[in-house]
C-alpha cells in the first residue's frame, strides 16, 4: 500500500510539474511577452537539441522532473504559509539557477542570460509561478493527504 500511495504520489506530482509549466509558467512568460519586458514568447515550438522535441514539450517534460524533486522536498514545510513561500522561492531559485549554470553552458549560451536584468527576473518570475503553479496543482490533485506522508 505504501508503495503504491508513493507511486500515485510521484506520479501526480510529475504531472502537477508538467502542466504547471504549460499553465503558469507560459502564462507568466506571455503577460511578460505582451508589455515587452520579455523578448521570448510563450509556448515555444522551435525544435530541442539533440532529439528535435519542440521547446514547450520539453519545458514541460522539465518541469515535471522538477515537480518530483519538489514533491520530495515539499513534506519537509508545514501546509500553511511556509508551504506556498517554500514552493515560490524553491521555484524561482533552484531550477533558475540550474538553468543559468548548468543547461546554458551546455547550450553554449552565455549563464545567466548574459547577466541581463529582464532575463534574470524573467527566469526568476516565470519558475516561481512555475512552484506556485505545482504547489497548487499538488494541493489540487492529493486525496486524503496524500502528500503528507
Amino acid at each position: 500500500m505504501a508503495q503504491k500511495v508513493a507511486l500515485s504520489r510521484f506520479a501526480l506530482a510529475f504531472i502537477a510539474g508538467f502542466v504547471s509549466v504549460l499553465l503558469f509558467h507560459q502564462g507568466v512568460l506571455a503577460l511578460l511577452h505582451a508589455v515587452n519586458f520579455a523578448p521570448r514568447a510563450p509556448y515555444a515550438t522551435a525544435p530541442t537539441q539533440p532529439l528535435g522535441i519542440p521547446q514547450i514539450w520539453s519545458s514541460a517534460f522539465w518541469g515535471g522532473i522538477w515537480g518530483l524533486i519538489w514533491v520530495a522536498v515539499a513534506p519537509r514545510f508545514r501546509h500553511d504559509k511556509s508551504y506556498w513561500l517554500a514552493a515560490l522561492v524553491f521555484g524561482a531559485i533552484v531550477p533558475t539557477l540550474v538553468a543559468w549554470f548548468v543547461v546554458a553552458p551546455l547550450k553554449g549560451q552565455p549563464i545567466a542570460g548574459g547577466w541581463k536584468l529582464a532575463g534574470i527576473v524573467t527566469g526568476l518570475l516565470v519558475n516561481g509561478a512555475w512552484g506556485i503553479g505545482t504547489a497548487g496543482l499538488l494541493r489540487l490533485f492529493s486525496r486524503e493527504k496524500l502528500f503528507n506522508s
